[in-house]
């Protein structure tokens, strides 16, 4: 039976997703999504959750996680820092129920682990997986034609080495799958079918031993470009989407106090490296100006329907605004966490994002418990600054098993 394209697109879940999340939407001629704010001009890309954090340490610490200490979440938020984990192996499982002010059958989980190859290098995996719930799929004419749950997947592999004392570095790659609306035609005759894509990321991570006054301390710093991988399609070859590809700088730096008390402060700067939505012609009735082919007509920046490496680095350049709108695009975490004797955690930070580029912020809180050195459990509280908003109440359990080191 034929349906309207995309049926579920406007769906309840997808349009939150869309307004608030980094949305699932193409990234196509049209510059404004139905009830949109046109001043705001939200990058959107396909599969958002490549960079949702998906573990409630860094979460608690307001998404930062690119120059925090080596964890068995590295191949998320560094590959670079995997060569230096202390333990000889390791696995976590973390989850987070999403949007759960709205629906209660979304969901976000995350399955990592790593495993030591010499004294120099380590290889990972990680597998994540994000549920959009239930939905009713309707024909043309509001028929119901069933239920089906939108889910995205991706699992990879990870290797990572030291070059020096210091220096890390790593890779990872991985595999993609999109399925949004099962196998379902359009108006047109075309098939809609699951998007399929890879991704690579780049790590590099560096860390060193400081001794300020009386006290010994490490001070880090981080870069990854993560998700680089072509773009991914959900029906046609002309209709294609990119994926999250995104730039991630910081520092760290931890003191330790005594023994048993230490502190570290970290900061993150993230940019998605796709390109920025254009500003369109528009006609004297408001309505979007075409050309005698009826191409859009831009009337400032460049147009976003560009090859994969053109999209990342002219990313930097290509805003509208010029150097002030690019700046709006860079999104900001800032994260403490105070750990007593290894074993109990405490974590706070805040996420900041340009209202017009989309305009989340958040405070982060969190607690972390080691028991037997093996056994962790982590946990994190999202707290957004506007009210009744849809990430308020996220909450994020992870639980990790170490193995230690003969």
């Amino acid at each position: 039976m034929k349906i309207s394209a995309k049926p579920f697109v406007y769906s309840f879940h997808f349009l939150w997703i869309s307004l608030l999340l980094q949305p699932v939407f193409a990234q196509s001629n049209s510059p404004i999504i139905s009830g949109q704010d046109p001043d705001r001009r939200v990058i959107t890309t396909a599969v958002p959750f490549l960079n949702f954090a998906p573990d409630s340490r860094h979460s608690a610490m307001g998404d930062v996680g690119v120059a925090t200490s080596p964890d068995a979440f590295s191949a998320h938020w560094n590959v670079g820092k995997l060569a230096f984990v202390e333990n000889d192996m390791a696995f976590s499982l973390s989850y987070s129920p999403w949007l759960g002010r709205l629906v209660n059958d979304m969901f976000v989980s995350y399955l990592t682990g790593y495993k030591r190859i010499d004294e120099v290098s380590a290889w990972g995996f990680d597998l994540r997986y994000f549920n959009m719930g239930d939905i009713i799929l309707t024909d043309g004419r509001g028929e119901e034609l069933g239920e089906f749950t939108p889910r995205d997947i991706a699992i990879g592999g990870s290797y990572s080495r030291q070059l020096s004392e210091n220096l890390g570095i790593g890779i990872s790659a991985r595999f993609i799958h999109s399925n949004l609306s099962g196998n379902l035609s359009s108006v047109g005759g075309s098939e809609s079918r699951p998007g399929i894509s890879v991704g690579t990321d780049v790590g590099l991570y560096y860390t060193k031993e400081v001794f300020p006054a009386d006290k010994s301390g490490e001070w880090s710093w981080g870069v990854t470009i993560t998700n680089i991988g072509p773009k991914i399609t959900y029906n046609s070859a002309e209709d294609l989407d990119f994926i999250p590809t995104n730039l991630r700088l910081g520092t760290a730096y931890k003191v330790n106090f005594n023994e048993k008390n230490s502190l570290t402060f970290a900061l993150d700067f993230n940019k998605l490296m796709v390109p920025s939505p254009p500003i369109w012609e528009r006609n004297e009735d408001g309505s979007l100006a075409t050309d005698p082919n009826g191409n859009l007509i831009l009337a400032a920046g460049r147009d976003p329907n560009r090859p994969l490496l053109s999209g990342m680095f002219l990313s930097f350049i290509d805003a509208p605004g010029g150097f002030r709108e690019e700046m709006q695009e860079v999104m900001i975490s800032y994260g403490m966490e105070y750990i007593f004797d290894e074993v109990f955690a405490l974590r706070t930070g805040y996420f900041f994002e340009n209202p017009n580029k989309g305009g989340r912020r958040y405070f982060t809180m969190g607690l972390g418990y080691v028991y037997k050195e093996k056994f962790a459990f982590d946990f994190s509280y999202l707290v957004p600054q506007v009210q009744n908003h849809p990430l308020a109440e996220t909450l994020r359990v992870s639980l990790t098993y170490n193995i230690p080191r003969l």
